[in-house]
C-alpha cells in the first residue's frame, strides 16, 4: 500500500454497496458480502458460496443484515493459506479469520494477520487495501494496556509497521461468542484513495499515549471515486468521548461526525447511506433504529448490530458510505466463477 501525493491523485473507482435482508435477495453482480448473524456462518455453509463472510454479531429483527459489495464483470475467488478471497478485474474483498490460542494471544494473532494480508497483496495486481472491518471478541476485557483493544491495536500496529504509508479507512469492534477468534474483512483494488480526516477530530493513529501503547491504525475514511467510505465513527471530539451515558446525545455526535467527514471530501452528506449501527446494549437497539429512521437516512435500510464499541463509555459506533449516483452504463453480465 503506498501513499500518492494529491496533486497527482486519481482515484480509484471502488465497489458499490447494497444491504439486504437475507442470502435470498443476493444481487447477482456481488463481489463479497458480510452475513450478521448467530447462525451466520451455518447459512454461509449451507449457501456454499466462497464470497460470504460470516460475522457473529446479531443484527435487530426486522433491519438488514447482509452487507453486500457489487463490483462489474466476471468474479473469482480463491484461497491462499488462510486468506479467502473473490476478485474481479479491478475489485477484492478478502477475509481470514484465526485463533487467537493457536497463535500466542491477540496481540500475536492481529500481528500475523496483517503481516499475512499485506504479504498477500504485495503480490497481486489489487495492491491497495482500502477498507478494513475488524471483529474481537470481548474487546473490552483487561485493564489498562492490558485491555484486548489495547492489545489489539498494538498487534495491528506492529503488522503494518514499515508496510504501509496510507491507513485504510477501519472498524474495530466486539462480539460475544467466548470464542476467541480474531476476524478480518476487506476491500482493496488495484488504484490507490485518498485518505479523509475529521477536522474536529485528532486523527486516531495520532492519539496520546492515554489510549494505548500503539495509537489505532486507520484514516477516518477513504475517498475513491465517486464514493467514499467512512469508517466507525463514534462520539468523540478532538480525542475525547463526549456524552457520557447518553446514547441519544452520542447518536447525534455521531452522525454529525459522519456529515464532517463527507464534507472534509467535498461530498454532499444527503446521500451518506449504507449505514451500520454498533450498539453496545440490546435496550437501545428500537431507540437507534427510530432516531436513525428520519433525516438522510430514510428509507435507507439502516443495519442496527449489538456489539461492544472499543472504548467501554461508548454505547454506539456508526458507519456509513457516500455514494454519488452513478453515471449510466451497460453493465456485462454477471459471470460468478468459483475457484481455489
Amino acid at each position: 500500500m503506498s501513499a500518492s501525493s494529491s496533486a497527482a491523485f486519481n482515484p480509484a473507482a471502488g465497489p458499490r454497496f447494497c444491504c439486504a435482508g437475507g442470502l435470498g435477495e443476493l444481487p447477482a453482480d456481488m463481489l463479497g458480502a458480510i452475513v450478521y448473524g448467530r447462525e451466520a456462518r451455518a447459512e454461509c455453509v449451507q449457501a456454499g458460496d466462497p464470497r460470504l463472510a460470516a460475522v457473529p454479531l446479531e443484527a435487530m429483527p426486522g433491519a438488514p443484515r447482509v452487507e453486500t459489495w457489487i463490483t462489474q464483470g466476471p468474479v473469482t475467488s480463491g484461497t491462499m493459506q488462510d486468506i479467502h478471497y473473490t476478485s474481479s478485474a479491478k475489485h477484492l474483498f478478502g477475509f481470514l479469520e484465526v485463533d487467537e490460542a493457536a497463535a500466542g494471544g491477540l496481540r500475536a494473532a492481529t500481528r500475523g494477520a496483517y503481516r499475512q494480508m499485506l504479504r498477500f497483496h504485495s503480490r497481486r495486481a489489487h495492491s491497495c487495501i482500502w477498507r478494513i472491518w475488524n471483529f474481537i471478541d470481548a474487546i473490552n476485557e483487561g485493564e489498562g494496556d492490558a485491555e484486548r483493544y489495547r492489545q489489539f491495536c498494538l498487534g495491528r500496529a506492529e503488522g503494518m509497521a514499515d508496510h504501509v504509508d496510507v491507513y485504510p479507512a477501519g472498524t474495530a469492534v466486539g462480539t460475544r461468542t467466548g470464542q476467541r477468534r480474531l476476524q478480518v474483512v476487506w476491500l482493496a483494488g488495484r488504484g490507490p484513495g485518498r485518505p479523509i480526516e475529521n477536522p474536529r477530530q485528532v486523527s486516531a493513529y495520532r492519539y496520546p499515549r492515554q489510549y494505548g501503547p500503539a495509537s489505532p491504525s486507520f484514516s477516518r475514511a477513504m475517498h475513491l471515486e465517486g464514493q467514499l467510505l467512512i469508517s466507525g465513527t463514534s462520539s468523540i471530539v478532538g480525542h475525547e468521548t463526549v456524552h457520557g451515558d447518553d446514547i441519544s446525545a452520542q447518536l447525534r455526535e455521531s452522525v454529525s461526525n459522519l456529515r464532517l467527514v463527507a464534507g472534509a471530501a467535498a461530498m454532499d452528506p444527503d446521500l451518506l447511506t449504507g449505514l451500520k449501527a454498533y450498539v453496545r446494549h440490546g435496550a437501545d437497539l428500537g431507540r437507534v433504529a427510530a432516531e436513525l429512521s428520519g433525516g438522510c437516512f430514510a428509507g435507507k435500510g439502516v443495519c442496527v448490530l449489538s456489539a461492544d464499541i472499543c472504548r467501554s463509555e461508548l454505547l454506539i459506533e456508526l458507519e456509513a458510505v457516500v455514494q454519488c449516483p452513478p453515471a449510466p452504463a451497460v453493465s456485462e453480465p454477471s459471470r460468478y466463477a468459483g475457484g481455489t
